[in-house]
């Protein structure tokens, strides 16, 4: 285990605070992780990847130690707690996260065949980049669990999925990690969080939520100059338990009412009965420069003019503030 995937969140708080203080923090707590390895990526607005392989032996401490080390300093220093998950990879890290708690380690086992036998009892929609669609498909086929898939005959998913999904897939599944933490990478990433003062109900406070971090998202991606590939949804409940889901674009996009459509079709499949949320996150990923991105030309003056709107909108925004222009759900 040498890669760490770490969430910073406010101590004592449930689901963490919103994406705007999350942000306002990440610079120092990367500068503290820093301090122990130079191999940092940040994943604003909450996160970070680093890689121990050198710190390990520098400090002779474990990775778990190490994450230990780093809570206490995040804790005293920021009033910042963490939850940290550690395996040999960026991608097992950040499964490994999934299931992490404040003060617990949540660790790849090691050993040979630990890696697949962490993986295989996990559902399919648990690997990075596995979208609702894709599960779906495996899923019909009987192939709902990583371990199912790992097994699977590389034609077979060839045939669901296609050639190079395939054999990425498959590998994932049988824990091939090719990643790597880049440090001061520009960001694959961004995302928006809203937080409630008390768990909600309602859906449609909960529809009100993911309509501000689709704008907040929207107004990012255009003033960065780019455009994301894919969603995810992020629900987080009174019990600290948490829902994601990810969906790809019909076309990588940074208008704010495509990743309001995006975010309400996933929210709206999870058929939500009265669930108690704490905090609802989206993340655009896949992020790459607008200027390379294709735009399916339309005929509808509708689509037109509201693109224009957001254009004048975002100018209002940047001489005015933020809040100078918004949806009417949002004004109050």
């Amino acid at each position: 285990m040498t890669i760490l995937c770490v969430r910073f969140r406010e101590a004592g708080a449930g689901a963490g605070a919103g994406a705007g203080d999350g942000e306002l923090e990440l610079s120092g707590l990367l500068g503290l992780l820093e301090e122990f390895t130079p191999v940092v990526e940040g994943l604003p607005p909450d996160g970070a990847l680093a890689d121990l392989r050198g710190a390990e032996r520098y400090f002779g401490r474990g990775p778990v130690e190490l994450a230990a080390l780093i809570r206490v300093r995040a804790l005293a220093r920021y009033g910042v707690d963490c939850v940290v998950g550690a395996g040999p990879g960026p991608m097992l890290a950040r499964m490994a996260l999934r299931d992490a708690r404040p003060g617990l380690v949540c660790a790849v086992p090691e050993g040979p065949g630990a890696v697949a036998e962490f993986l295989a009892g996990l559902p399919v929609v648990a690997l990075p980049g596995v979208g609702t669609a894709t599960a779906r498909t495996l899923c019909e086929y009987g192939l709902d669990t990583l371990g199912r898939v790992a097994v699977a005959p590389p034609s077979t998913l060839q045939r669901l999925v296609g050639a190079k999904v395939a054999r990425e897939l498959r590998e994932r599944a049988n824990g091939v990690d090719r990643g790597r933490v880049v440090p001061n990478a520009v960001s694959r990433s961004v995302g928006a969080e809203r937080s409630f003062g008390v768990d909600e109900l309602d859906p449609g406070r909960h529809r009100r939520a993911l309509l501000a971090d689709a704008e907040e998202l929207g107004a990012r991606l255009r003033e960065m100059g780019r455009v994301c590939r894919s969603l995810t949804l992020t629900v987080r409940y009174a019990d600290r338990s948490t829902t994601v889901r990810g969906r790809t674009l019909a076309e990588p996009t940074a208008h704010s009412a495509d990743l309001t459509r995006a975010a309400y079709g996933m929210y709206e499949a999870l058929g939500l009965q009265r669930a108690r949320v704490r905090a609802l996150a989206l993340r655009a990923e896949g992020l790459t420069p607008a200027g390379e991105a294709a735009h399916q030309l339309t005929f509808d003056p509708v689509d037109e003019k509201v693109r224009r709107i957001e254009e004048v909108a975002d100018l209002a925004r940047a001489k005015f503030g933020p809040r100078a222009v918004m949806p009417g759900a949002l004004a109050a």
